[in-house]
């Protein structure tokens, strides 16, 4: 990947943080970027999908799905909705 495929990312670390972050990648072979890179993009991709994600209970999930299959009438509010009114 050409080198203007990447974005910089600057921060900042505690002196025991830093130490601690570069022990850790010395002990998976690779630099500290990279292993920031990958780490905080996996915690990124975790929490993404929890926040896109819908956990419905068994009962919650046959009430939508019974919604879906049996939808109730349309009520005067929904009509005159729909009309733009």
């Amino acid at each position: 990947m050409p080198a203007n495929d990447y974005a910089r990312i600057n921060l900042r670390a505690s002196p025991e943080a830093k130490a601690m972050i570069e022990r850790a990648a010395a002990l998976m072979g690779t630099t500290v970027s990279a292993f920031m890179i990958q780490n905080a993009y996996e915690a990124a991709q975790k929490l993404v999908a929890e926040w896109e994600t819908i956990t419905l209970s068994d009962r919650d999930r046959d009430a939508f799905l019974a919604a879906l299959e049996n939808p109730p009438e349309p009520n005067a509010a929904l009509k005159r909705l729909m009309r733009g009114e």
